[in-house]
């Protein structure tokens, strides 16, 4: 059976508040233990066990670690055996040549087979190496059916989930995040999960990153105050499942996959307290801070989380998101400029429509351009903002940028799949020369 919250019923989703912070629930009154993570006797009988997702020597402020309270141990499991692994990939990918090339795929299509999140998921770019804990792999997740009596771990990397089609349940060992269209949310490495469906199929992005755990980016001379607010970000409360029958947990290692039996659910964890939790995020809730005189200022200040590098103030990888806002800079060209960045960008759609692209760019549309690969706004954009009476205006749209400052390699079946969008880089060719030496 499932347990209570107090007087919560079971399939009541409740929210802890604050990024970061160290923090504690309990399904039963009691259920954890004062003063002490492991005492001789724990509270109902249950079994303490710590996961970390940090080294037990890392500084305060970047130790990740949660102490579980459970019905019985990870430990008890039946031996892994490998399974296919389907379409997902793992870097390093040599499967295609490095390319300079721009690239974009159109959103991908429903398949016709019943899929869950695991079977559905679809490697797009990959870069670095998890054994080496360097770079990310961004993915397309495709579900029409919910895990049932299956859970996952990924024990290579943490997940940033963006759902741009249907809402998802993701059921954790620590408790419920439901996450709709223009929400998020953040698995660390190694806690299991499900993803059930809420109202029929979903499709999403997904970033898998090998590196340092993801934190919110640092304020500078905004102070303390913009951008991301921890308080938004919303950790699960306990809720547990005493149910005896069997399970699988399906793990990713080793660039595979690799599943084994247990005879009981695998979330039977009745209290918990720590640092390595899941969240969710409303992307609604940026606080955006944006040029109110002139210039379209770097993406950076878009920023919702960042996975830090050995080189300072150059992220592994990082999400960012650019929600709904208004821009009234004066005398200025609004849309993002032409440019060339040392970082490789990969642009997905979630809701509404990109000011920088005249044509349709539909939820679930993304492109790849590699580090230093020139991209900007198409023809009719341009043309449109050189030309615009510039008073305040709206824009709707929500798109997700995955920024790393690897290349990425793309996976062959992103590279063979009939949406790759071909003459993309015909997507400026109209661009004309404006230049006259007589008309400064």
């Amino acid at each position: 059976m499932s347990g209570d919250v107090g007087d919560i019923k079971a399939n009541e989703v409740r929210y802890i508040s604050g990024f970061g912070n160290e923090h504690a629930s309990e399904a039963l009154p009691d259920a954890l233990p004062i003063g002490q993570n492991s005492p001789q006797l724990v509270p109902y009988g249950l079994y303490a066990e710590q996961i970390t997702g940090t080294a037990f020597t890392a500084p305060r402020a970047e130790n990740q670690r949660t102490w579980l309270y459970r019905i019985r141990p990870t430990v008890k499991h039946t031996t892994f055996q490998k399974i296919d692994r389907g379409l997902w990939r793992t870097a390093p990918l040599r499967e295609f040549e490095l390319t300079p090339n721009r690239m974009r795929w159109e959103p991908a299509e429903l398949p016709v087979e019943a899929v869950d999140f695991v079977q559905g998921m679809r490697t797009v770019v990959a870069n670095g190496d998890p054994e080496q804990r360097v770079g990310a792999a961004i993915h397309i997740y495709t579900a029409t059916k919910s895990m049932e009596n299956r859970a996952f771990a990924n024990h290579e990397g943490e997940f940033v989930i963006v759902p741009y089609s249907g809402s998802i349940r993701i059921v954790t060992e620590l408790g419920i995040l439901d996450i709709g269209v223009g929400e998020i949310a953040l698995i660390p490495r190694a806690v299991k999960f499900r993803v059930e469906l809420s109202d029929g199929p979903s499709q999403g992005f997904v970033c898998e990153n090998y590196g340092q755990p993801m934190h919110l980016p640092e304020l500078g001379p905004l102070g303390g105050s913009g951008m991301t607010n921890p308080r938004d970000f919303l950790a699960p409360v306990a809720r547990y499942e005493d149910r005896d029958e069997p399970s699988e947990i399906v793990v990713k290692f080793g660039g595979n996959l690799w599943s084994c039996e247990i005879g009981h659910s695998p979330f039977d964890v009745v209290a918990w307290h720590g640092t390595h939790v899941p969240y969710k995020y409303n992307l609604l809730h940026f606080n955006v801070v944006n040029s109110v005189s002139f210039d379209h200022t770097d993406p950076s200040i878009f920023t919702i989380l960042t996975s830090a590098s050995g080189l300072p103030g150059t992220a592994n990888v990082e999400f960012v998101a650019f929600p709904p806002r208004w821009i009234v800079g004066e005398h200025t060209f609004r849309p993002p400029w032409f440019h060339r960045n040392v970082m490789s960008e990969f642009v997905g759609m979630i809701q509404g429509t990109s000011e920088s692209r005249a044509h349709a760019f539909p939820p679930g549309a993304h492109t790849l351009h590699n580090s230093m690969a020139a991209h900007g706004p198409d023809p009719m954009v341009f043309e449109k903002a050189t030309a615009a009476e510039l008073k305040p205006e709206r824009l709707e749209g929500i798109l997700a940028l995955f920024e790393s400052r690897f290349p990425f390699r793309v996976a062959k079946s992103a590279v063979e799949s009939k949406g790759l969008l071909s003459g993309y880089d015909g997507n400026w060719d109209g661009l004309k020369k404006h230049f006259s030496p007589r008309q400064p």
